[in-house]
């Protein structure tokens, strides 16, 4: 059954987790103010879910199941998954800023393949259908899932197991024929107070010493010993706050003190060997993701840049330098969105699950193209759009009699457009690239799901040097690109156009853009 929005809020209330917001102890979390942006976000992936003109982006059929799911609860099978997937995220997030809902998918996804793989290299298939049976009934009962993947991780010069206070990390304390009790701090969990469940994962790979840290399994948002320290979800509650007052994310430290989890589960529990897999492939699916996420960004900017120009008195189409400025805010958001694009063509089989993962190079260039342009983003808005974002007077001014008639008068600049409307469209520019909210979109579109470092090991680690180095080689009729001792000619790839390329049975088929799209 998939659920309306109204129908997620109702959800929130049949549990009762322990949260604290701004020093405080929230009673209910979906009748918070402070959390209204994220839940008005997070419940706009269920409404677009049961709009019959999104049913081709926002809804999928589950192989295994047979059944109609939300597209961020979907396991991908075919690179038109993928493709439909990176849609459904710029649609969402193009309305919201973040709608959240796409990490549980990212979790979902990289649980599955590990869980096949753990199964492959045991022989069995206890993990898979563990998990099988738990993501069905996620489907099943519509749920939006937390990611608790970021460690506190305590000194960075240190492994989990050489720290000097083990709740830095999350951390298995206790083994019973019931199942595990687990301890320690997960310190960034996006919209952590109206999930349903926590996805534990581990954040980085492990050693055989962190076998204790090497921990992945679900817990309800109100299980007893997990407590969330949150902050607000946008900016809820203030005046020239036009989009964050209504769209925001929470992001809340979450702690876990003797936390008993059933076997049914525990995805895996010391499988240290098995950590460096989870983390790569849901980092890989995650970047994907944000590239979706970012354009829907970069969406309302061109949209709101456009008409702030229209409201100053400029045809962007006449005005060469305000146009030049368009087209490169065009460029960042199309370009990077096209590599998300192509991490889906190029998508590959994951050998053990039998599933669909986007191509690791094109994701995380996409990733890292939007993590260090998002602050060109901002200052394009910035330049078309002039200084009074940032100069005008509060709202309280509009409605004050001894001034609104003037400001209105000398504020006005296109005579076909009243002046509120200009002033409307300052202020929504002000509050995603100029205010609290605007830093913060900065910082998460940078370090979110991994920072700038993180990317550029991953492009290097799979990009195929090798054949650059054999074609070389080969040009110069040096012939010695096959000496396996040399780093730099190691990395192959066959053609991605030819017949033995990389593209793994899948038929990629890409719905038609969304009406939605500004």
């Amino acid at each position: 059954m998939m659920m309306s929005a109204d129908e997620y809020r109702e959800s929130l209330r049949q549990y009762n987790p322990t949260v604290y917001l701004d020093g405080r102890k929230v009673e209910s979390v979906a009748d918070e103010p402070g959390f209204e942006p994220g839940v008005n976000a997070v419940g706009l992936t269920y409404d677009y879910a049961l709009r019959d003109e999104f049913a081709s982006v926002m809804r999928a059929t589950q192989q295994s199941s047979g059944k109609t799911v939300n597209r961020l609860l979907h396991i991908n099978t075919s690179s038109g998954d993928l493709l439909n997937k990176l849609e459904a995220v710029r649609l969402v997030c193009q309305e919201t800023g973040c709608a959240q809902r796409y990490l549980t998918h990212d979790a979902v996804n990289a649980i599955h393949q590990v869980s096949a793989r753990l199964d492959d290299a045991r022989g069995t298939r206890e993990h898979s259908e563990r998990f099988t049976a738990y993501l069905h009934d996620i489907q099943d009962r519509d749920l939006t899932l937390g990611v608790a993947m970021t460690d506190a991780k305590g000194d960075r010069s240190k492994r989990p197991h050489e720290q000097g206070n083990r709740d830095t990390y999350v951390h298995i304390v206790e083994r019973n024929g019931k199942g595990i009790v687990i301890s320690g701090t997960k310190a960034i969990v996006t919209g952590a107070p109206y999930m349903h469940e926590f996805l534990v994962m581990p954040c980085r790979n492990m050693s055989e010493a962190d076998a204790d840290f090497a921990v992945c399994c679900a817990v309800p948002v109100d299980a007893a010993g997990l407590t969330i320290v949150a902050r607000p979800a946008g900016r809820p509650g203030e005046k020239a706050a036009l989009f964050s007052n209504r769209y925001g994310q929470s992001t809340g430290v979450v702690m876990f003190d003797k936390v008993f989890v059933p076997w049914d589960k525990v995805f895996y529990a010391g499988e240290w060997e098995h950590s460096g897999y989870m983390t790569y492939n849901y980092a890989t699916h995650h970047r994907h993701s944000c590239i979706g996420a970012r354009a829907g960004f970069g969406d309302l900017l061109i949209g709101a840049g456009s008409l702030m120009c229209e409201a100053n008195g400029f045809d962007p189409g006449k005005e060469s330098h305000l146009r030049e400025q368009m087209v490169d805010l065009i460029k960042i958001t199309e370009g990077f969105y096209a590599c998300g694009v192509a991490a889906s063509v190029y998508a590959t089989e994951d050998e053990h699950s039998k599933t669909f993962v986007p191509d690791p190079v094109y994701a995380n260039i996409g990733k890292l193209l939007l993590s260090t342009q998002i602050y060109d983003m901002h200052r394009i808005a910035h330049y078309v759009s002039g200084g009074l974002i940032v100069a005008l007077p509060g709202p309280d001014e509009d409605h004050n009699p001894e001034t609104a008639a003037n400001m209105a008068d000398v504020l006005r600049a296109n005579p076909d457009i009243p002046y509120d409307k200009r002033i409307q469209t300052a202020r929504f520019i002000e509050d995603l690239t100029a205010s609290y909210q605007g830093g913060w979109y900065s910082v998460i579109s940078l370090h979110g799901g991994g920072s700038p470092a993180a990317m550029k090991q991953e492009i290097y680690r799979n990009y195929p040097i090798g054949s650059k180095v054999e074609l070389v080689e080969r040009l110069l009729d040096r012939g010695l690109a096959d000496d396996p001792n040399r780093p730099i000619s190691q990395n192959k790839q066959p053609g991605k156009c030819c017949a033995k390329g990389c593209t793994a049975p899948g038929t990629p088929i890409m719905v038609p853009r969304s009406p939605q799209k500004l």
